[in-house]
């Protein structure tokens, strides 16, 4: 019996020696995962605190996105990187930064920040439409809260190459957001809480003597800052070009504010021609690409406007189309089991309309212009249905007629339907008067006989303003 007492006594006291040494293994190894997190938070840290010094140069990765292939060949070239001609835009700036990081160099990015649902964040790039892609930068949660950031931010600094196990790049300073200094994003009020106010501060859209667009815009239906217009127009009557005439404009007349033009659902040639006509940033989502590839081009732009706008930038989207955009949500939504006439689920438009709502001047400095068309008369039930639901929650509307289109007649502007609430807020009194003269005797006409009559007194005059002195003679 004693014997069986001091088996078991050994036998407790064994175990007890085995569970101390267990508690000392995992003991040492929370140690060693607390250093190694440690080492990692003190290197950010640190970058954070001396900005990352070095005599060997440093390299950008906005700048390397925004040269050919046969650059950035040269440049891995240089850097010593092997198979350089064989690799893909992509691959080289990826092989580019690496070589870089090996030889101590700095890197620097910049990027719009995407917080995924676990915490943390990447930075994508406008130059690829904000995909997914091995040159994004990885944002720790550790940073997502020390800075407040959220989706939509543009975020730039100090970035390193990936560790071992690692497969992207990883910020380790932020030198700003929004353009401004990282300090100053934690005073911004948040976009819901700012106040909306009527459009008070005209956008003057006219550049050339002899772009009419433009001009008749600026006059009969003026567009200010923080406007959310609707440019209704059937197939073909030249809506395209209008939003490129728009962009001129603003890029001619107000280089303070910050321009995106958003293309949904287009074809692959119009994205590269207004890429090249336009002086601003131009994300596009092509006709070849999946619903869900839509909705989340238009949610990332619009949250980017939304952080600017917070910062007091003025912000203009000019959107082709709205109703391609409800369409991508249609397709992506859960069903609700409530279908509208022309088969629109009853919460389709719930996003579209959030991102058209978002259009708004604010009280205390910055505003969101939103321009977009919307589609009619396309054989297609579910367009009528978008337009209608659209119809009444933009401020300002354009209509563009197919007759003055088949005529050759440019602007395709139907005068008589077309125009912007609350314009005594835009316009100077006295030009106020004139308008209101030259759209009664305009009303007297057909839109095909009212374009006619406009272009042929608007031919004779340099601008609006000697047009409108000529009214008296």
């Amino acid at each position: 019996m004693a014997r069986s007492r001091a088996q078991a006594g050994h036998a407790a006291r064994a175990k007890t020696a085995e569970n101390n040494k267990a508690a000392e293994k995992a003991a040492e190894s929370k140690a060693a995962e607390a250093k190694a997190a440690a080492e990692q938070a003190a290197e950010a840290e640190g970058a954070q605190a001396q900005g990352g010094e070095s005599t060997n140069g440093t390299l950008n990765l906005k700048t390397l996105k925004g040269m050919t292939a046969r650059e950035l060949v040269e440049i891995a070239r240089g850097l010593g990187v092997e198979g350089a001609s064989n690799m893909r835009k992509q691959e080289l700036i990826f092989a580019i930064l690496q070589a870089q990081a090996e030889k101590a160099g700095n890197i620097f990015g910049e990027g719009v920040l995407e917080i995924l649902p676990d915490g943390f964040g990447f930075l994508r790039a406008p130059d690829s439409n904000y995909l997914p892609g091995p040159d994004d930068i990885y944002i720790s949660p550790s940073q997502v809260r020390r800075f407040g950031l959220r989706t939509g931010d543009v975020v730039s600094g100090l970035i390193r190459s990936p560790k071992e196990g690692e497969r992207y790049f990883a910020l380790l300073k932020v030198e700003a957001i929004n353009y401004e200094e990282p300090e100053k994003a934690r005073k911004k009020v948040l976009f819901d809480n700012l106040t909306p106010l009527y459009p008070n501060e005209q956008l003057v859209l006219s550049h050339r003597p002899d772009e009419y667009t433009t001009r008749i815009i600026d006059l009969l239906v003026p567009i200010g800052k923080g406007q959310r217009a609707l440019i209704v127009a059937a197939p073909r009557t030249g809506k395209t070009v209008m939003l490129q005439n728009i962009a001129h404009g603003i890029a001619a007349n107000h280089k303070e504010v910050i321009l995106i033009v958003l293309l949904i659902d287009e074809r692959p040639e119009e994205v590269t021609d207004m890429q090249r006509s336009v002086q601003g940033e131009v994300v596009s989502s092509t006709f070849d690409e999946p619903p869900t590839r839509h909705v989340q081009v238009a949610e990332m732009v619009i949250e980017k406007a939304k952080r600017l706008v917070e910062h007091g930038k003025d912000v203009v989207i000019l959107l082709d189309s709205i109703t391609r955009l409800a369409r991508a949500y249609n397709a992506t939504v859960p069903p609700s089991g409530k279908i509208l006439s022309g088969g629109v689920d009853s919460n389709a438009l719930r996003g579209p309309k959030k991102f058209f709502g978002a259009a708004r001047n604010i009280e205390d400095g910055g505003s969101l212009t939103i321009i977009g068309t919307a589609l009619v008369d396309t054989g297609s039930r579910m367009d009528e249905v978008i337009f209608e639901e659209f119809k009444g929650t933009g401020n300002c509307e354009i209509h563009l007629d197919r007759r003055l289109m088949d005529r050759r007649i440019f602007p395709t502007i139907d005068i008589l339907k077309s125009g912007t609430r609350k314009e005594d807020l835009l316009l100077e009194k006295d030009v106020l008067n004139r308008v209101y003269v030259l759209r009664k005797l305009l009303t007297q006409l057909n839109p095909v006989e009212a374009m006619e009559f406009l272009l042929s007194k608007m031919k004779g005059t340099k601008d609006n303003k000697e047009f409108l002195a000529s009214m008296n003679s």
